[in-house]
C-alpha cells in the first residue's frame, strides 16, 4: 500500500515515460511531484519526518535533482546545503570519488570545507537504483570525516538493488516510494 500523507498519495503523480534517456529504459518522471504545491509539501514533509529528532547539521545534496529535495530538506530541517557534483561543477578545493557505471566510470565531487570534521550528515537524492551515486557521496562525506546520519530518497527502484549495495557501507536508507518492478 502506498503511503498517503495530507490527502497526498505521491505515487500517483510519478509518470512513466518509456524509451527515455534510451529505448528499453522506463523513466520515472518525478516533475509532476514538484509542481504540484500540495504533493511538493507533503513529498518535503514526509522525508523529513524521519530527521526531525536526528540532530541533522548538513544536507548534502546529489546533483542535480537531489539539490532540488535537498534545499527543501535544509530549510524544513533548520540546517546547511552542500552539493555533490559531477567532477569539474565546483568552484573551489574538492574531494573526490571515482565510481562505476554500467559502461565506464564517473567522478563526483564535494567541496573539501563543506563540513567540520564530525558533522552529522544526511545525504540525499532524488532516486536509487543501482546505488553507485550514492555509494560515491557516501566516500566523500566519510573522506571528510562527516558522521552519516542516513540517506534518503524520494523514489527506490528496489529491483536494481542499490539498497542491498548501500546497507553493505553500514548507512541507513529511507525511501518514499518503491517500484519492486520495472
Amino acid at each position: 500500500m502506498d503511503k498517503v500523507s495530507n490527502g497526498v498519495n505521491l505515487k500517483e503523480f510519478v509518470r512513466d515515460v518509456p524509451d527515455f534517456p534510451k529505448k528499453g529504459i522506463l523513466f520515472k518522471d518525478l516533475t509532476p511531484i514538484w509542481k504540484d504545491p500540495a504533493a511538493f509539501r507533503s513529498m518535503v514533509d514526509q522525508l523529513a519526518e524521519p530527521y526531525h529528532s536526528a540532530q541533522v547539521e548538513v544536507i548534502a545534496g546529489i546533483e542535480s535533482r537531489g539539490l532540488i529535495i535537498g534545499s527543501a530538506l535544509a530549510y524544513t530541517l533548520k540546517t546547511g546545503l552542500v552539493p555533490v557534483r559531477k567532477e569539474g561543477k565546483l568552484p573551489w578545493k574538492t574531494v573526490r570519488a571515482t565510481y562505476q557505471l554500467e559502461y565506464g566510470q564517473a567522478t563526483t565531487e564535494l567541496h573539501s570545507d563543506a563540513f567540520p570534521a564530525g558533522a552529522q550528515v544526511l545525504i540525499v537524492d532524488d532516486l536509487l537504483a543501482t546505488g553507485g551515486t550514492a555509494e560515491a557521496a557516501v566516500q566523500l562525506v566519510r573522506k571528510l570525516e562527516g558522521k552519516i546520519i542516513g540517506l534518503a530518497f524520494l523514489v527506490e527502484l528496489e529491483f536494481l538493488k542499490g539498497r542491498q549495495r548501500l546497507e553493505k557501507l553500514g548507512v541507513d536508507l529511507f525511501s518514499l516510494i518503491k517500484y519492486a518492478q520495472p
